[in-house]
């Protein structure tokens, strides 16, 4: 039971590190056609770096 539960900890980690880097990534970059470029959270433009 430890080991799964230290399994699921990690596997939680890297998640939600994942999940940063994509909304990191998505952020900094914009839509490059005519399309349609969804709006973003606020908690994302923290994240910018511009």
């Amino acid at each position: 039971m430890r080991n799964l539960r230290s399994l699921g900890l990690k596997v939680g980690m890297t998640l939600a590190s994942l999940a940063l880097m994509v909304t990191s990534l998505n952020v900094n970059t914009t839509c490059m056609l005519i399309a349609h470029q969804p709006e973003l959270p606020e908690g994302a433009r923290k994240l910018r770096k511009f």
